[in-house]
């Protein structure tokens, strides 16, 4: 198994920090961090020693601490962050130099997932195919035409349960697009959780993206060795940036190599302070109000479809307000509008190129 534990969560910001980012909160309704919940979850599936999470330098110290039963050898620091591709296929060499023709399940640290019994059928189905020597995704059953995820186009309608070819990934559609897929009955959600054999995958790697593979492949040779630091320091920072879909599994997909699973255990990827209200937050006079270790108090008076979340320790107050997203941290204070949920990110943009990194 092997978790991806990477960026800042920006659309979740200022509660979402580049050194805090959301995998490390307790955004699952419990004490426990979605890292922590997503470990949770792979454990019955494998064993401790059979659990990998990548991560950044920034982070590794926080994902030690919150997962003392992970061995340390299985926490597989990126010195520079390279997006999904450098990540994954750093897992895929490291297990496959250990472990030779293992399947590998890859499944982000910032999901959410109600039923974990149904998740783990849906493994399991996944499992079997990666053994046969397929590219397997797990597709999530749409519940509604969301235009912020890349979507699955299946061979025929799709089944709970039953393995579908892939002919398709599409990225993120317009509204009248997703409308079509998700009544069509033959898209699925790409939430990004992939199985398959890592020699099987590395070869597609290698034939797709070499500039990728070789110099991951040389870093994983010397992994478990004295010249890791060495190999690293000279190869990594020249990886290119590139997303497994973009990489591997678009060209695969046309070429008939991919198959899904569909999947429907209450999935969600807590991507927005919309998604948090939804999933999270308590009602109180009008207002949606996610508790967060150490938050203030809220005040709502003719407050109407509201989400608040009092990070800060202080009092929030809202008067005769509606369709906004309130956020208080100790050191910066959001306020938006909720159809805005999806363009937070760019504050943390503007605050980046200005100079004022301390607030991302």
């Amino acid at each position: 198994m092997v978790v991806p534990a990477g960026g800042s969560g920006t659309r979740l910001w200022p509660l979402s920090r580049a050194t805090n980012p959301k995998f490390l909160h307790p955004l699952t309704g419990t004490e426990r961090s979605l890292l922590q919940a997503t470990y949770d979850r792979l454990v019955p599936l494998a064993s401790p020693d059979r659990v990998h999470v990548v991560t950044g330098t920034a982070h590794s110290a926080a994902v030690a601490r919150q997962l003392p039963d992970l061995p340390g050898r299985n926490i597989l620091v990126e010195p520079l962050a390279r997006d999904s591709c450098a990540a994954i296929a750093l897992a895929a060499a490291v297990i496959q130099q250990r472990s030779p023709g293992a399947v590998m399940a890859s499944f982000a640290a910032d999901h959410l997932i109600k039923d974990t019994d149904a998740f783990a059928r849906t493994v399991a189905e996944a499992a079997a195919g990666a053994q046969r020597g397929e590219l397997m995704t797990i597709g999530i059953t749409p519940t509604r035409p969301e235009t912020g995820y890349g979507y699955l186009r299946c061979s025929e309608t799709a089944e709970l349960g039953v393995r579908q070819q892939v002919l398709e990934l599409k990225e993120k559609p317009t509204l009248p697009v997703a409308q079509e897929y998700v009544g069509s009955g033959r898209y699925l959600w790409n939430a990004s959780m992939f199985v398959w054999r890592t020699d099987v995958f590395l070869r597609e790697l290698e034939k797709r993206r070499p500039d990728v593979f070789e110099p991951v492949t040389k870093i994983a040779e010397a992994w478990d060795t004295e010249d890791r630091d060495d190999v690293v320091g000279t190869l990594w920072a020249g990886i290119p940036k590139v997303a497994v879909e973009y990489a591997v599994m678009e060209p695969a997909a046309a070429e008939g190599l991919v198959a899904t699973v569909p999947g429907d255990f209450g999935w969600s990827d807590i991507g927005d302070f919309e998604t948090l209200g939804e999933l999270l937050a308590t009602e109180v006079d009008g207002a949606r109000v996610v508790d967060t270790p150490g938050g203030g108090v809220v005040v709502s008076v003719d407050t109407q479809d509201v989400v608040v979340v009092p990070a800060g320790g202080r009092l929030v107050a809202t008067l005769g307000v509606r369709d906004l997203i309130v956020v208080d941290t100790p050191d910066a204070v959001l306020v938006c509008q909720r159809e805005r949920a999806q363009d937070i990110k760019r504050l943390t943009e503007i605050l980046r190129d200005s100079g004022r990194t301390g607030y991302v």
